[in-house]
């Protein structure tokens, strides 16, 4: 397990390298996800032990996030002096993202390759 959770980690290496000679745009992580997905596209499955070393991650995910924590409250001055555009841009992108999933979600359900819905009870039933 150890080996696949150092691959994460070189993979994010990769990416942050690549970003730092390309200089473009996007979080190296980003790119190391990609890196990774384009690697497992080739393996073509996903080894077990790789999964168990993300489900590690997964489950102390919330550990990752202190740092972050701890950046926003240094700089709450910053932040307080930019509240109203930060909330409107909160608020609309989370609109928005319910707003294109529903979309994409209903656009999925029309090409369904059973047709039927699972979970739904059948209409014609009646209930005595």
């Amino acid at each position: 397990m150890l080996a696949f959770l150092t691959l994460i980690f070189v993979c994010q290496l990769v990416g942050e390298l690549f970003v730092s000679v390309s200089g473009l745009p996007i979080p190296g992580p980003v790119i190391g996800l990609a890196t990774l997905f384009v690697g497992l596209l080739v393996h073509g499955s996903l080894p077990i032990d790789l999964g168990k070393a993300a489900d590690v991650l997964i489950t102390n995910l919330s550990l990752l996030f202190i740092p972050a924590g701890v950046g926003v409250l240094l700089h709450a001055q910053l932040i307080g002096t930019d509240v109203v555009p930060i909330t409107i841009s909160l608020i609309g992108s989370t609109l928005l993202t319910i707003a294109v999933t529903g979309s994409l979600m209903a656009w999925m359900d029309r090409f369904s390759t059973n047709g039927d819905r699972s979970g739904e009870e059948d209409s014609g039933a009646t209930n005595d």
